[in-house]
């Protein structure tokens, strides 16, 4: 891609983000088959906690910058976002998980692989495969904590999802590991849709509670989600936000010409 003039759009922390809708990457999903040539066409779905891991962690970098759909999830990134001229729709991926799990009938071909966090995800996803006619078409795995440590774990856990002739892979593992598993792995895995989008399956699913259309609708999904589970996320939003605001100031002093994202 070419350089980025200071009188065109700053892309927000270099980060090439899309303006498609949740409802258009589940249908390109659904309906792209991607050939051998593809390879793998990770979604990545950036809130505040991303984009501090971002600053810290060269291999979440990395696997931004070789994203092929990397959407505004977060409302302050979509904020910053619009601050820096460039006005996005707020993409979840929530609402992309949604939109993917309900487009049932799906092509003989699509095979679905779900990496999840405990049995009881497992069985809630084998039950929507079940409803969805998707029996043998649907797999799961639950890896141990700490996994992403073990290269050799993480090589086995790419090729029994790739001898599974995977063409949507969805990680409900939480970030970075979905991310870097995916962009690390990429050469062991099939063509196919990899979609990073943590605790979104549990709430499709009706394993955890998502906050009303009247708390996401003035921003406060993240408060509702602490209510819940303050013990996780307390720390990690607190850090986050320190992140966030010192990647904004780095983003403001590089004045936006870095090239993070390639979007391709």
């Amino acid at each position: 891609m070419g350089g980025v003039t200071m009188r065109a759009p700053k892309r927000p922390f270099g980060l090439t983000l899309s303006k498609a809708s949740a409802r258009d990457i589940a249908r390109a999903a659904v309906g792209d088959r991607r050939g051998p040539q593809d390879g793998v066409g990770l979604v990545v779905t950036p809130n505040i906690d991303h984009i501090a891991i971002i600053r810290r962690s060269a291999a979440m970098a990395r696997a931004y910058a070789n994203a092929a759909c990397i959407v505004c999830d977060g409302w302050p990134v979509q904020l910053y976002a619009r601050l820096c001229g460039d006005r996005l729709p707020r993409v979840t991926g929530c609402e992309i998980t949604s939109e993917l799990m309900r487009m049932a009938p799906y092509a003989p071909w699509q095979k679905f692989f779900f990496v999840v966090d405990t049995e009881a995800t497992a069985g809630a996803v084998r039950d929507w495969a079940a409803r969805n006619h998707l029996p043998d078409a649907c797999a799961t795995i639950i890896p141990p904590f700490g996994f992403e440590k073990d290269a050799a774990f993480c090589a086995t856990m790419a090729q029994t999802i790739a001898a599974h002739g995977t063409t949507v892979l969805v990680m409900a593992v939480g970030a970075p590991r979905s991310e870097i598993f995916v962009d690390t792995h990429r050469a062991l895995l099939p063509p196919c849709w990899a979609f990073c989008v943590g605790q979104a399956v549990k709430i499709e699913l009706g394993l955890v509670q998502r906050a009303s259309r009247k708390w996401r609708s003035v921003g406060m999904e993240w408060l509702w989600r602490l209510f819940q589970e303050p013990s996780r996320l307390a720390r990690r939003y607190a850090t986050a936000t320190v992140g966030f605001s010192a990647a904004i100031i780095e983003d403001q002093v590089r004045g936006g010409l870095r090239t993070v994202g390639t979007g391709r």
